[in-house]
């Protein structure tokens, strides 16, 4: 059987412009975009998603890739995946810097492990955040509605679409200032404890100036944040899933 060049151009198309967007969004998002995650696999999972997602697709324009306005067709097909993984993104940063500053709030700033999502070197408590947002990102399903949202994102925003304005970066610089008071109510609870229990150090430091402060606070507090964690977990919880419906809620209407 013999292709026409048209025919060979119109396929490449069908599948080239939805693969940008889907491998720039692999690139991006948690856990698809973590480095322990396999680059060979990470390209297989786009071109699979790829394969299942453009036949179901609206028709396509008929642009060559190899032109200017192919290129510029390019860029906006990553620029739309990057945005809405990095908005993803943004929720497990929030739930890092929340697991920094109990941290260093504790005493255990010194204690680092490898982060797999970035892997860079954070506090083991942002690694203990951080698995729990992960095991519940994916209790509720979050990876499946991100790639649904994917999907919808070709008909909400079609190759060749030229909506991105100064209103899609304020919310983008909005959103992520909604994720800074996020990580800041993950962590309020233990930080006010915490808070307390130094005040109180200070006060019979300065009613037994020779007690050794620091030989009893760092023991103090690493054991009542450890404590207080726990019993504000299930507010944690709650506050993860509300976090993670905001937020794919938030990349799905992004663009509208």
């Amino acid at each position: 059987m013999l292709f026409s060049a048209d025919q060979l151009m119109a396929w490449t198309q069908s599948y080239c412009w939805p693969f940008l967007r889907i491998t720039a969004l692999l690139l991006a998002a948690p856990i698809f975009g973590a480095s322990t995650f396999p680059v060979r696999a990470r390209i297989l999972l786009a071109v699979l998603v790829t394969a299942l997602l453009a036949p179901s697709l609206p028709a396509l324009p008929a642009i060559d890739p190899l032109s200017p306005a192919g290129l510029i067709v390019a860029s906006q097909q990553l620029m739309v995946g990057l945005a809405m993984g990095f908005l993803i993104q943004m929720l497990f940063a929030a739930v890092v810097i929340a697991g920094q500053t109990l941290a260093v709030t504790m005493g255990l700033g010194f204690a680092m492990a490898v982060d797999p999502q970035n892997g860079v070197q954070v506090p083991v408590l942002s690694q203990l955040y951080l698995i729990l947002a992960t095991l519940i990102f994916l209790a509720i399903d979050g990876h499946l509605i991100l790639l649904a949202i994917l999907a919808d994102s070709f008909v909400l925003l079609p190759v060749g679409w030229s909506g991105w304005d100064a209103e899609i970066s304020l919310n983008l610089v909005l959103w992520a200032s909604q994720m800074f008071l996020s990580s800041l109510l993950l962590a309020l609870p233990t930080l006010i404890a915490l808070l307390l229990i130094n005040l109180a150090f200070g006060v019979i430091t300065r009613a037994a100036p020779q007690l050794n402060i620091f030989a009893v606070g760092f023991p103090v507090t690493i054991m009542a944040g450890f404590v207080f964690i726990l019993l504000s977990m299930p507010a944690i919880f709650s506050l993860l899933i509300d976090m993670f419906d905001s937020g794919l809620a938030h990349a799905f209407e992004l663009f509208r």
